[in-house]
Protein backbone atom coordinates (compact mmCIF):
# COMPACT_ATOMS: atom_id res chain seq x y z
CA UNK A 1 0.00 0.00 0.00
CA UNK A 2 1.00 3.49 -0.95
CA UNK A 3 2.55 5.73 1.72
CA UNK A 4 1.18 8.78 3.09
CA UNK A 5 4.67 10.25 1.73
CA UNK A 6 4.35 9.53 -1.53
CA UNK A 7 0.32 9.79 -2.13
CA UNK A 8 -0.48 13.05 -4.51
CA UNK A 9 -3.63 14.46 -3.64
CA UNK A 10 -5.79 17.61 -5.70
CA UNK A 11 -8.79 19.28 -4.74
CA UNK A 12 -10.27 20.98 -7.52
CA UNK A 13 -12.79 24.40 -6.86
CA UNK A 14 -13.70 27.45 -7.80
CA UNK A 15 -11.71 29.98 -5.60
CA UNK A 16 -10.27 28.68 -1.83
CA UNK A 17 -13.30 29.64 0.98
CA UNK A 18 -12.84 29.63 4.29
CA UNK A 19 -14.90 26.76 5.02
CA UNK A 20 -12.41 25.24 2.68
CA UNK A 21 -9.47 26.65 4.42
CA UNK A 22 -8.83 24.52 7.82
CA UNK A 23 -9.47 20.73 5.71
CA UNK A 24 -6.54 21.85 2.55
CA UNK A 25 -4.16 23.37 5.61
CA UNK A 26 -4.79 19.74 7.39
CA UNK A 27 -4.25 18.15 3.67
CA UNK A 28 -0.48 19.98 3.63
CA UNK A 29 0.34 18.89 7.06
CA UNK A 30 0.09 15.39 6.26
CA UNK A 31 1.03 15.66 2.77
CA UNK A 32 3.40 18.81 1.90
CA UNK A 33 3.60 19.88 -1.51
CA UNK A 34 1.96 16.36 -2.86
CA UNK A 35 -1.33 18.76 -1.77
CA UNK A 36 -2.46 21.27 -4.21
CA UNK A 37 -5.47 23.04 -4.15
CA UNK A 38 -6.87 23.99 -8.17
CA UNK A 39 -8.82 27.26 -8.23
CA UNK A 40 -10.65 27.17 -11.29
CA UNK A 41 -12.09 31.31 -10.93
CA UNK A 42 -10.85 34.10 -10.00
CA UNK A 43 -12.13 35.44 -6.67
CA UNK A 44 -15.48 36.84 -6.95
CA UNK A 45 -15.58 40.69 -6.34
CA UNK A 46 -18.96 40.45 -4.78
CA UNK A 47 -17.66 38.22 -1.99
CA UNK A 48 -14.65 40.76 -1.79
CA UNK A 49 -16.97 44.03 -1.35
CA UNK A 50 -19.11 41.30 1.76
CA UNK A 51 -15.69 41.41 3.17
CA UNK A 52 -14.36 38.15 2.50
CA UNK A 53 -10.43 38.04 1.90
CA UNK A 54 -9.24 36.13 -1.56
CA UNK A 55 -7.62 33.24 -0.39
CA UNK A 56 -6.41 31.94 -3.92
CA UNK A 57 -3.32 34.53 -3.94
CA UNK A 58 -2.62 34.17 -0.45
CA UNK A 59 -1.74 30.08 -0.03
CA UNK A 60 1.54 28.58 -1.52
CA UNK A 61 -0.53 25.28 -2.12
CA UNK A 62 -2.65 27.17 -4.45
CA UNK A 63 -2.51 26.86 -8.39
CA UNK A 64 -4.72 29.33 -10.30
CA UNK A 65 -5.54 27.48 -13.27
CA UNK A 66 -7.39 31.04 -14.59
CA UNK A 67 -4.03 32.98 -14.47
CA UNK A 68 -2.61 31.71 -17.38
CA UNK A 69 -2.30 29.05 -20.08
CA UNK A 70 0.54 27.51 -18.67
CA UNK A 71 -1.37 27.18 -15.39
CA UNK A 72 -3.85 25.43 -17.20
CA UNK A 73 -2.18 22.98 -18.67
CA UNK A 74 -0.80 22.04 -15.18
CA UNK A 75 -3.97 21.95 -14.16
CA UNK A 76 -5.05 19.30 -16.89
CA UNK A 77 -1.76 17.64 -16.23
CA UNK A 78 -2.60 17.20 -12.17
CA UNK A 79 -6.68 15.83 -13.36
CA UNK A 80 -4.60 13.11 -15.71
CA UNK A 81 -1.65 12.21 -13.22
CA UNK A 82 -2.37 12.67 -9.49
CA UNK A 83 -3.64 9.78 -7.10
CA UNK A 84 -6.39 10.77 -6.24
CA UNK A 85 -8.68 14.20 -7.19
CA UNK A 86 -11.87 15.66 -5.37
CA UNK A 87 -13.94 17.75 -7.47
CA UNK A 88 -16.23 20.67 -6.10
CA UNK A 89 -17.39 23.45 -8.30
CA UNK A 90 -15.00 23.23 -11.03
CA UNK A 91 -15.10 22.73 -14.85
CA UNK A 92 -16.58 19.53 -16.40
CA UNK A 93 -13.52 19.48 -18.48
CA UNK A 94 -11.20 18.58 -15.70
CA UNK A 95 -12.86 15.46 -14.59
CA UNK A 96 -13.68 14.20 -17.98
CA UNK A 97 -10.44 14.22 -18.36
CA UNK A 98 -9.48 12.36 -16.02
CA UNK A 99 -12.00 9.58 -16.15
CA UNK A 100 -11.00 9.32 -19.61
CA UNK A 101 -8.10 7.70 -17.77
CA UNK A 102 -10.21 5.54 -15.10
CA UNK A 103 -8.48 7.15 -12.66
CA UNK A 104 -9.91 7.62 -8.90
CA UNK A 105 -11.66 10.45 -8.51
CA UNK A 106 -14.41 12.48 -6.28
CA UNK A 107 -17.25 14.37 -7.16
CA UNK A 108 -17.84 16.73 -3.93
CA UNK A 109 -20.88 18.58 -4.09
CA UNK A 110 -24.51 19.37 -2.19
CA UNK A 111 -27.90 17.81 -3.42
CA UNK A 112 -28.54 18.54 -6.68
CA UNK A 113 -32.20 18.56 -6.20
CA UNK A 114 -32.39 21.29 -3.49
CA UNK A 115 -35.71 22.40 -5.14
CA UNK A 116 -38.01 19.42 -5.38
CA UNK A 117 -37.97 16.19 -6.69
CA UNK A 118 -40.17 17.08 -8.97
CA UNK A 119 -37.51 18.88 -10.85
CA UNK A 120 -36.29 15.54 -12.32
CA UNK A 121 -39.07 15.17 -14.17
CA UNK A 122 -38.16 18.39 -16.47
CA UNK A 123 -35.78 16.42 -19.22
CA UNK A 124 -33.68 19.33 -19.18
CA UNK A 125 -32.54 18.45 -15.66
CA UNK A 126 -31.93 14.73 -15.86
CA UNK A 127 -30.06 15.52 -18.82
CA UNK A 128 -27.82 17.66 -16.98
CA UNK A 129 -27.16 14.65 -14.25
CA UNK A 130 -26.88 12.48 -16.70
CA UNK A 131 -23.96 14.02 -18.69
CA UNK A 132 -22.54 15.26 -15.39
CA UNK A 133 -22.86 11.87 -13.11
CA UNK A 134 -24.31 8.75 -14.87
CA UNK A 135 -21.79 9.41 -17.25
CA UNK A 136 -19.23 7.58 -14.95
CA UNK A 137 -21.14 4.69 -13.81
CA UNK A 138 -18.66 2.49 -15.26
CA UNK A 139 -15.51 5.00 -13.88
CA UNK A 140 -13.84 4.92 -10.45
CA UNK A 141 -15.41 8.09 -10.02
CA UNK A 142 -17.04 8.11 -6.14
CA UNK A 143 -19.48 10.63 -4.71
CA UNK A 144 -18.55 12.76 -1.68
CA UNK A 145 -21.60 13.75 0.10
CA UNK A 146 -21.75 17.46 0.98
CA UNK A 147 -25.78 16.85 2.07
CA UNK A 148 -26.92 13.63 3.70
CA UNK A 149 -29.77 14.14 0.96
CA UNK A 150 -27.18 13.98 -2.03
CA UNK A 151 -26.51 10.19 -2.25
CA UNK A 152 -30.72 9.88 -2.77
CA UNK A 153 -30.67 12.86 -5.36
CA UNK A 154 -27.84 11.38 -7.34
CA UNK A 155 -29.37 7.81 -7.32
CA UNK A 156 -32.22 9.03 -9.03
CA UNK A 157 -30.19 9.81 -12.21
CA UNK A 158 -29.02 6.51 -11.35
CA UNK A 159 -25.49 7.63 -10.45
CA UNK A 160 -23.00 6.62 -7.53
CA UNK A 161 -24.97 3.55 -6.37
CA UNK A 162 -23.46 2.32 -3.79
CA UNK A 163 -20.35 4.68 -4.53
CA UNK A 164 -21.45 7.19 -2.18
CA UNK A 165 -19.69 8.47 1.04
CA UNK A 166 -20.33 10.93 4.10
CA UNK A 167 -18.44 14.11 3.87
CA UNK A 168 -19.25 17.84 4.15
CA UNK A 169 -17.69 21.10 5.28
CA UNK A 170 -15.05 21.35 7.85
CA UNK A 171 -14.58 24.70 9.41
CA UNK A 172 -11.92 25.57 11.83
CA UNK A 173 -12.57 23.67 15.06
CA UNK A 174 -11.85 25.05 18.57
CA UNK A 175 -11.05 23.12 21.55
CA UNK A 176 -11.69 24.41 25.19
CA UNK A 177 -9.63 23.83 28.14
CA UNK A 178 -12.76 23.57 30.05
CA UNK A 179 -16.11 22.65 28.59
CA UNK A 180 -17.56 22.17 31.86
CA UNK A 181 -16.92 26.14 32.63
CA UNK A 182 -17.58 27.05 28.96
CA UNK A 183 -21.73 25.59 29.16
CA UNK A 184 -21.79 26.78 32.83
CA UNK A 185 -20.77 30.61 32.07
CA UNK A 186 -23.41 30.58 28.96
CA UNK A 187 -25.77 33.28 29.93
CA UNK A 188 -29.14 30.92 31.06
CA UNK A 189 -32.32 30.63 28.75
CA UNK A 190 -30.20 32.18 25.63
CA UNK A 191 -31.13 31.62 22.27
CA UNK A 192 -29.41 32.15 18.71
CA UNK A 193 -30.18 32.70 15.66
CA UNK A 194 -28.01 33.60 12.97
CA UNK A 195 -27.91 33.85 8.75
CA UNK A 196 -28.85 35.74 6.10
CA UNK A 197 -32.24 37.28 6.54
CA UNK A 198 -33.29 35.40 3.77
CA UNK A 199 -36.94 33.73 2.97
CA UNK A 200 -35.43 30.25 2.54
CA UNK A 201 -33.56 30.51 6.28
CA UNK A 202 -37.05 31.03 8.00
CA UNK A 203 -35.63 33.62 10.62
CA UNK A 204 -38.79 34.73 11.15
CA UNK A 205 -39.93 31.03 13.33
CA UNK A 206 -37.26 32.64 15.61
CA UNK A 207 -39.97 35.76 16.37
CA UNK A 208 -42.37 33.60 16.15
CA UNK A 209 -41.12 31.25 18.63
CA UNK A 210 -40.63 34.13 20.77
CA UNK A 211 -44.49 35.49 20.73
CA UNK A 212 -45.27 31.82 22.03
CA UNK A 213 -42.94 31.50 24.88
CA UNK A 214 -43.68 35.30 26.40
CA UNK A 215 -47.42 34.49 26.28
CA UNK A 216 -46.59 31.72 28.40
CA UNK A 217 -44.36 33.82 30.58
CA UNK A 218 -41.03 31.82 29.99
CA UNK A 219 -38.13 34.10 30.43
CA UNK A 220 -35.54 34.22 28.02
CA UNK A 221 -33.98 35.96 25.65
CA UNK A 222 -33.05 35.39 21.73
CA UNK A 223 -30.77 37.31 20.21
CA UNK A 224 -30.44 37.43 15.92
CA UNK A 225 -27.70 38.28 13.75
CA UNK A 226 -27.56 38.73 10.24
CA UNK A 227 -28.52 41.30 7.49
CA UNK A 228 -30.62 40.65 4.38
CA UNK A 229 -34.35 41.10 2.68
CA UNK A 230 -36.13 40.03 5.53
CA UNK A 231 -34.75 42.63 8.06
CA UNK A 232 -37.52 45.28 7.82
CA UNK A 233 -39.91 42.87 8.22
CA UNK A 234 -38.55 41.09 11.14
CA UNK A 235 -38.27 44.63 12.73
CA UNK A 236 -42.00 45.20 12.55
CA UNK A 237 -42.87 41.60 13.82
CA UNK A 238 -41.05 42.18 16.65
CA UNK A 239 -42.66 45.73 17.56
CA UNK A 240 -45.94 44.33 16.85
CA UNK A 241 -45.36 41.97 18.55
CA UNK A 242 -44.37 43.68 21.68
CA UNK A 243 -41.14 41.95 21.73
CA UNK A 244 -38.54 44.28 21.98
CA UNK A 245 -37.72 43.32 25.38
CA UNK A 246 -37.01 39.90 24.58
CA UNK A 247 -35.51 39.72 20.93
CA UNK A 248 -32.99 41.23 20.07
CA UNK A 249 -31.68 42.29 16.29
CA UNK A 250 -28.09 42.41 16.06
CA UNK A 251 -27.16 43.19 12.51
CA UNK A 252 -24.01 41.59 10.83
CA UNK A 253 -20.73 41.01 12.44
CA UNK A 254 -17.86 38.84 11.65
CA UNK A 255 -17.36 35.16 11.83
CA UNK A 256 -14.77 35.22 15.34
CA UNK A 257 -17.58 37.15 17.03
CA UNK A 258 -20.51 35.11 15.47
CA UNK A 259 -18.69 32.52 17.19
CA UNK A 260 -18.38 34.77 20.91
CA UNK A 261 -22.20 34.86 20.90
CA UNK A 262 -23.02 31.04 20.29
CA UNK A 263 -20.38 30.28 23.11
CA UNK A 264 -22.42 32.33 25.30
CA UNK A 265 -25.89 31.16 24.48
CA UNK A 266 -27.29 28.28 25.26
CA UNK A 267 -29.46 27.35 22.47
CA UNK A 268 -29.09 27.53 18.76
CA UNK A 269 -31.70 27.70 16.39
CA UNK A 270 -31.47 26.41 12.71
CA UNK A 271 -34.22 27.35 11.05
CA UNK A 272 -33.65 26.84 6.95
CA UNK A 273 -35.37 24.53 4.60
CA UNK A 274 -34.12 22.18 2.25
CA UNK A 275 -32.22 24.60 0.06
CA UNK A 276 -29.69 24.78 2.80
CA UNK A 277 -27.54 22.48 0.88
CA UNK A 278 -24.83 21.98 4.12
CA UNK A 279 -24.74 24.94 6.63
CA UNK A 280 -21.53 25.24 8.44
CA UNK A 281 -23.09 26.98 11.44
CA UNK A 282 -24.42 23.81 12.86
CA UNK A 283 -20.40 22.78 12.67
CA UNK A 284 -19.73 25.94 14.68
CA UNK A 285 -22.68 25.78 17.18
CA UNK A 286 -22.21 22.49 17.93
CA UNK A 287 -18.47 23.49 18.11
CA UNK A 288 -19.96 25.96 20.51
CA UNK A 289 -21.46 23.56 22.73
CA UNK A 290 -24.84 24.83 21.58
CA UNK A 291 -28.26 22.91 22.50
CA UNK A 292 -29.00 23.10 18.76
CA UNK A 293 -32.51 22.67 17.37
CA UNK A 294 -32.55 22.08 13.92
CA UNK A 295 -34.98 21.38 10.31
CA UNK A 296 -34.20 17.89 9.48
CA UNK A 297 -34.15 18.61 5.30
CA UNK A 298 -30.74 20.52 6.15
CA UNK A 299 -28.04 18.73 4.34
CA UNK A 300 -26.09 18.86 7.35
CA UNK A 301 -28.11 17.66 9.79
CA UNK A 302 -28.73 13.77 9.57
CA UNK A 303 -25.13 13.31 9.04
CA UNK A 304 -24.05 15.52 12.61
CA UNK A 305 -27.26 15.43 14.87
CA UNK A 306 -28.59 12.12 16.96
CA UNK A 307 -31.60 13.06 17.79
CA UNK A 308 -31.77 13.20 22.10
CA UNK A 309 -28.03 13.39 22.22
CA UNK A 310 -26.29 15.75 20.65
CA UNK A 311 -29.47 17.78 19.40
CA UNK A 312 -33.11 18.00 18.62
CA UNK A 313 -34.20 17.93 15.45
CA UNK A 314 -38.09 18.90 13.87
CA UNK A 315 -39.56 17.90 11.16
CA UNK A 316 -42.44 20.53 11.28
CA UNK A 317 -43.19 24.03 12.64
CA UNK A 318 -45.15 22.76 15.93
CA UNK A 319 -42.50 20.36 16.52
CA UNK A 320 -39.92 23.12 16.58
CA UNK A 321 -41.96 25.05 18.81
CA UNK A 322 -42.41 22.42 20.89
CA UNK A 323 -38.91 21.03 21.23
CA UNK A 324 -37.43 24.36 21.91
CA UNK A 325 -40.04 24.43 24.67
CA UNK A 326 -38.88 21.59 26.04
CA UNK A 327 -35.10 22.56 25.75
CA UNK A 328 -35.93 25.57 27.41
CA UNK A 329 -37.77 24.19 30.59
CA UNK A 330 -35.10 21.39 30.82
CA UNK A 331 -31.21 23.10 31.67
CA UNK A 332 -29.89 19.30 32.28
CA UNK A 333 -31.11 18.39 28.61
CA UNK A 334 -29.26 21.95 27.59
CA UNK A 335 -25.94 21.00 28.79
CA UNK A 336 -26.28 17.80 28.11
CA UNK A 337 -27.06 18.32 24.29
CA UNK A 338 -24.12 20.93 23.79
CA UNK A 339 -21.35 18.87 25.69
CA UNK A 340 -22.39 16.23 23.61
CA UNK A 341 -22.68 18.25 20.14
CA UNK A 342 -19.25 19.59 20.98
CA UNK A 343 -17.47 16.19 21.41
CA UNK A 344 -19.29 15.19 17.94
CA UNK A 345 -17.45 17.91 16.75
CA UNK A 346 -13.87 17.60 18.66
CA UNK A 347 -13.71 13.99 18.69
CA UNK A 348 -15.04 13.03 14.79
CA UNK A 349 -16.46 16.07 12.34
CA UNK A 350 -13.35 17.97 12.05
CA UNK A 351 -10.62 18.27 9.66
CA UNK A 352 -8.01 16.22 10.88
CA UNK A 353 -10.35 13.26 10.84
CA UNK A 354 -11.70 14.28 7.35
CA UNK A 355 -7.87 14.95 5.79
CA UNK A 356 -6.49 11.45 7.12
CA UNK A 357 -9.42 9.49 6.27
CA UNK A 358 -9.45 10.73 2.78
CA UNK A 359 -6.38 9.39 2.19
CA UNK A 360 -6.96 6.34 4.12
CA UNK A 361 -9.50 5.64 1.83
CA UNK A 362 -7.84 6.24 -1.43
CA UNK A 363 -5.19 4.05 -0.38
CA UNK A 364 -7.49 1.28 -0.02
CA UNK A 365 -9.50 2.53 -3.45
CA UNK A 366 -6.47 2.41 -5.08
CA UNK A 367 -5.62 -1.02 -4.17
CA UNK A 368 -9.03 -1.90 -5.16
CA UNK A 369 -10.51 -2.65 -1.61
CA UNK A 370 -13.74 -1.82 -1.07
CA UNK A 371 -14.14 0.44 2.33
CA UNK A 372 -16.32 2.72 4.35
CA UNK A 373 -16.06 3.83 7.85
CA UNK A 374 -18.63 2.97 10.61
CA UNK A 375 -19.67 6.79 11.21
CA UNK A 376 -18.08 9.86 10.62
CA UNK A 377 -16.31 11.33 7.67
CA UNK A 378 -16.00 8.31 4.56
CA UNK A 379 -18.41 6.28 6.39
CA UNK A 380 -21.35 5.02 4.13
CA UNK A 381 -24.22 7.55 2.97
CA UNK A 382 -27.24 5.87 2.81
CA UNK A 383 -30.22 6.78 0.32
CA UNK A 384 -32.67 8.71 2.48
Amino acid sequence: MMSNRKMTVALFSNYLMHHQLPFCLEMVRLLGENYIFVATEEFDRERKTLGYEDMNSKYGFVLRAYESEENRRKAFEIARTYDAVMFGAAPEEYISERAKLNKLSYRYCERPLKDGRKYLLKPKKLYGMIKTDTRYIFKRVYLLCASAYAAKDMALAGAYINKAYKWGYFPQVKKYEDIGKLLLDKKPASILWAGRLLGWKHPEMAVTLAGRLKEKGYKFEINVIGNGELEAALRRMIEEKDLTDCVHMLGSMPPDRVREHMERSEIFLFTSDRSEGWGAVLNESMNSACAVIANKKIGSVPFLLRQGYNGLIYKDENEFYDLAEKCLRDRELRLTLGENAYNTIVNLWNPETAAQRIIDLSEKLLAENKFYYEEGPCSKAERI
